[in-house]
């Protein structure tokens, strides 16, 4: 059974920083297709960070691009997602998903963590 296990969200002022976690288990981080996904409210959920397992690079968002740093430790089984410059846009639910896909215009997921609310406030 494979779950996902999401820490670190809360609340910071614009312009701090937080980093969010992703515990593994039932399946192996580092040979599969893992990400940080994000939901804010009325809006539909969106892949923000997406990490391919044998050294083939990262998917950032546009809108988190030279912001957000995703990163994995395949000796702990968890990946993160390092968030640096946060304005209220970023305010949502972050999720962990494993085995992302992409599908024209937009990634999905087969396995997804509870989430982990992220509030950036002004």
């Amino acid at each position: 059974r494979v779950t996902l296990v999401e820490s670190g969200g809360g609340s910071v002022q614009a312009g701090g920083s937080l980093t969010v976690s992703c515990a593994a288990s039932g399946i192996t981080a580092s040979t599969n297709v893992m990400g940080w996904f994000r939901q804010a409210p009325g809006k539909e959920r969106e892949g923000v960070a997406i990490v391919f397992p044998a050294g083939r690079g990262t998917y950032y968002a546009d809108s988190v691009k030279g912001r957000f740093t995703i990163s994995r430790d395949n000796a702990k089984n968890t990946i993160s997602l390092q968030m640096n410059s946060l304005n209220p846009e970023d305010t949502a639910i972050y999720y962990c998903a494993a085995q992302c896909y992409r599908e024209p215009g937009r990634w999905f997921a087969g396995y997804w963590g509870q989430g982990t609310q992220v509030t950036v406030s002004s």
